[in-house]
């Protein structure tokens, strides 16, 4: 097992290498000046220049590549051309606000998610089988947006029992936190419940199925321990899959989100860079973005080892 831990951590090195050129060719090999193009169309030549120096663009691009990759082991990964602010700092700042939504949001999917499949799955072909399916065929189908309007318009502007908008650090409180947070958790984990229930009553009806599970309930054991037990921990591996996979999207792509609900998290900050063209930045958020989806995949692989033993590939 450690052998296969160690080969799993290695195999990102090379990923991680290949996501690095990409992102220094990005900005070195795209088409015209990129000094030009960060600066705009009435920028002098004195900007230009200035510009093209403090990306590194006078020198031979070999050099660039040592450079870069020198300052990017440092966890230097450059300075905004909009704010002069180290990218880093930009990050730092904005970050903690999307993993602590995204953390909520699918803690909450899996507590709802799960059960939900685990007992569509058991009551197949039953009302309960068909209402869990509509759900996820209704959750796939209303644009994040819109739920995000919806619970708006109901919980805070007809209730009035929580904020518009707006977000609030941990730090100044658990129900200051939660009263900013509730709101646009449940707006994504509507999508990710009836992503990950649908999954769990997929795996689960192929398990319920198997001799082990007959043998179980033959020997008189409570349904309650053959469904969780027995048929869920078998049936865990792609449902472990959907849950990571949906974290690493919750981490790269709650731009929606943030922006109807006004969160100053890294979704909205690489929309601004974009708009902006602070090329250190967008550079810095495909770098972030690429090692958090690399990582979460290695947890996943790793996990797999300890839900299902025989897996050693």
């Amino acid at each position: 097992m450690l052998g296969y831990i160690i080969r799993r951590i290695l195999a990102v090195i090379p990923v991680m290498t290949i996501v690095a050129i990409f992102v220094f060719l990005l900005l070195r090999l795209s088409p015209g000046d990129p000094a030009a193009i960060i600066a705009g169309d009435m920028a002098t030549p004195e900007r230009l220049e200035r510009i093209r120096e403090s990306l590194g663009l006078t020198e031979p691009l070999h050099i660039q590549f040592v450079t870069w990759v020198g300052l990017l082991l440092q966890g230097d990964l450059g300075t905004s051309l909009i704010s002069n602010t180290p990218v880093t700092t930009m990050i730092g700042q904005r970050l903690w606000p999307t993993i602590n939504i995204a953390v909520l949001t699918i803690i909450l999917s899996v507590l709802i998610a799960v059960p939900m499949g685990v007992i569509a799955a058991w009551r197949h072909r039953t009302w309960v089988d068909s209402a869990v399916m509509s759900f996820s065929v209704l959750g796939f189908s209303i644009p994040v947006f819109v739920i995000g309007y919806i619970f708006i318009k109901i919980f805070s502007i007809e209730l009035r029992w929580l904020p518009v908008q707006g977000y609030a650090p941990p730090s100044q409180g658990l129900w200051p936190f939660l009263q900013r947070a509730i709101l646009p958790c449940l707006t994504l984990a509507t999508i990710y419940v009836a992503l990950i229930a649908r999954m769990t009553r997929a795996s689960m009806l192929e398990v319920l199925g198997e001799d082990y599970v007959r043998t179980a309930r033959a020997k008189g054991v409570k349904e309650k321990v053959v469904l969780f037990r027995h048929a869920l921990r078998n049936a865990a591996v792609p449902i472990m899959t959907i849950i990571g996979t949906g974290f690493a999207l919750l981490i790269s792509g709650v731009v929606v989100t943030e922006s109807v609900f006004n969160i100053p998290g890294i979704g909205r900050l690489t929309v601004d860079a974009i708009l902006a063209r602070d090329y250190p930045v967008i550079q810095g958020m495909i770098l972030l973005t690429s090692f958090i989806y690399v990582f979460v995949n290695l947890i996943i692989d790793l996990s797999y080892t300890f839900i299902d033993p025989r897996i050693r590939y």
